[in-house]
């Protein structure tokens, strides 16, 4: 694949400092009805962010706030850090939004104009766009840069936007479902590079997906989402240790979890399992050993599932 009219004819701004992002009782509104509704958070710089919650939970329209897309309702959004200096707000302000890439699934992307030529609109308006990136990631995804964007498979434009996301290296990259349109290797194969280009390039990163359990390994912190509010912002280490699976004679296992918040049960003959919600200390650990039980871990996955169930988890 050719690609020397991609390059531009400056040599690349080195990138960025990573920005940190807050939210402060931020809601926004469609009809009167809440997408969000006073959420709080931080975002701190220079980690792998999952925003993760159900379709209409809130995801997409946060990911919009936070690229200075869309205006806040009531609240404000805040980013800092890098080049910026001091907490500036990103709704229209083109320093601000100029360092932060927001891809979404549909793209945002001009049928008509060649691929090409998107590409060459990004460079010149991504300050720490990297044409060699860029190329290579084309060639690794067969993304055809003659053809107009139209003409592309969902797969291919979600691979393009995969491109645009990793190439502009701006300091706050947000994807928000983007590569749903991939198959499963071609996902694997935006994993990949993503963690190699932030291994090279650290920036603050934001994966906003339902596809938890292909993530989970990526991820330091996790933002869960339901109906607009926020049900939890932790590190995946702490959250995964927030939950477990006591598996025993049923009678047994009622009495050792009595005291938990309990968010699945499944009982096969006399031995039931019981997953639960809390902090399961070594001496508690050692306890439940002593009784007979087994003691395992809850996955990523099983705990997003269980927090975003009506009835389930409570909102934090």
């Amino acid at each position: 694949m050719t690609y020397q009219t991609l390059h531009s004819t400056e040599p690349a701004t080195e990138a960025g400092s990573a920005l940190a992002a807050r939210a402060e009782n931020l809601s926004v509104r469609f009809a009167g009805v809440p997408a969000l509704d006073r959420l709080d958070l931080r975002l701190a710089p220079g980690k792998i962010h999952g925003l993760l919650g159900r379709n209409g939970s809130g995801k997409s329209t946060l990911a919009a706030v936070l690229a200075g897309f869309r205006r806040p309702d009531e609240g404000r959004v805040l980013l800092e850090g890098g080049d910026l200096g001091t907490a500036v707000e990103p709704y229209e302000n083109a320093v601000v939004t100029s360092r932060v890439c927001l891809i979404r699934e549909s793209g945002d992307l001009v049928d008509a104009a060649l691929v090409k030529h998107v590409l060459g609109l990004a460079a010149s308006l991504r300050p720490y766009w990297d044409g060699d990136v860029a190329g290579e990631l084309l060639d690794r995804f067969e993304v055809p840069t003659n053809k107009k964007v139209q003409k592309l498979s969902r797969g291919k434009r979600s691979a393009l936007g995969v491109v645009l996301g990793l190439a502009s290296r701006a300091p706050l990259t947000l994807f928000d479902e983007t590569y749903l349109g991939m198959d499963v290797p071609s996902r694997n194969l935006f994993y990949d590079a993503l963690l190699a280009d932030y291994a090279e390039v650290p920036r603050t990163i934001v994966l906003s997906t339902h596809l938890v359990s292909e993530v989970s390994t990526m991820l330091e912190e996790v933002v869960i989402l339901d109906d607009g509010r926020l049900v939890t912002q932790s590190p995946v280490d702490a959250l995964r240790g927030r939950g477990a699976s006591i598996v025993g004679p049923a009678a047994v296992v009622d009495e050792f979890t009595g005291g938990f918040t309990v968010l699945a049960e499944e009982k096969i003959g006399g031995t039931k399992s019981t997953t639960v919600l809390g902090d399961l200390d070594p001496a508690l650990v050692a306890q439940a050993r002593a009784a007979g039980l087994e003691i395992g871990p809850v996955g990523l996955q099983d705990l997003f599932v269980h927090l975003t169930s009506s009835g389930q988890g409570g909102r934090r």
